[in-house]
């Protein structure tokens, strides 16, 4: 009989599950690649890091489907204008590579505001990074936004359609 291989948890997982909030730890790469049938790409929410021009740095978290609209996170989040936080910047602000940045993580370092877009309270689940290229944790919306602080908002550019 083949021993089954223990995956070790992320820190982001340690943290959730020392702090008791429920979240299952899974292994896909959003990014890249075919998803297991299980997952729907609508359920996936990469997180963004952002500066204010008012502001210290901000975090947009959108679906992976969906961009992220720079003036309406620039609006609630009290700045005039937010932009990207360059890639090479990315680690020493965030504490995080490209891929990996997660809301968990980044609240557990900084202060950053938060905003989760208003389409996440429609799932039951959502799935984040777990600090970890390749590694996400499926979470309720609501849970994720208590434990980090985040405020729900439209933060997502209309539909060219």
């Amino acid at each position: 009989m083949a021993k089954k291989v223990k995956i070790k948890k992320t820190l982001v997982e340690q943290i959730l599950t020392k702090a008791g909030i429920e979240h299952t730890g899974i292994q896909i790469n959003a990014l890249e690649g075919e998803l297991p049938p299980e997952y729907d790409r609508s359920q996936i929410f990469k997180t963004l890091a952002l500066l204010g021009d008012k502001t210290v740095p901000i975090i947009g978290i959108v679906p992976i489907t969906e961009h992220l609209a720079e003036k309406k996170l620039a609006k609630v989040s009290g700045n005039k204008k937010v932009s990207m936080i360059p890639q090479k910047d990315l680690e020493k602000t965030t504490g995080y590579i490209h891929g990996a940045n997660n809301p968990v993580g980044i609240r557990q370092k900084h202060n950053y505001p938060i905003f989760i877009d208003q389409k996440a309270l429609d799932l039951e689940q959502m799935i984040v990074s777990a600090g970890e290229v390749g590694h996400s944790i499926i979470i309720r919306p609501q849970d994720l936004a208590s434990f980090v602080k985040a405020d729900f908002a439209d933060i997502l550019e209309e539909s060219k359609s």
